[in-house]
């Protein structure tokens, strides 16, 4: 699986928030196998968008879509408890 570079006001987010190495952890699991237990991985309503989220702790969960076979990018990491 290949994942697109993180944007820039993602990077800071996960900076601020002293994730930066758990979402690293995470993002090599992604990357081994979308299924993998600790993540988590659950797509998203409505199905059609195909968008997924998984687990980089607890608290925080990343957004990503499929752009196409084999790729993905993360598009939003947030609180998963706001």
């Amino acid at each position: 699986m290949k994942i697109k570079p993180l944007k820039v006001r993602l990077a800071k987010y996960l900076t601020k928030r002293n994730l930066s190495e758990k979402y690293t952890k995470q993002i090599k699991l992604l990357e081994e196998n979308i299924s993998h237990p600790s993540l988590n991985t659950e797509k998203l309503e409505p199905k059609d968008l195909n968008l997924y989220s998984f687990r980089i702790d607890h608290k925080y969960r990343a957004i990503f879509g499929m752009i196409e076979v084999g790729e993905i990018e993360v598009v939003d990491i947030n609180d998963h408890y706001q």
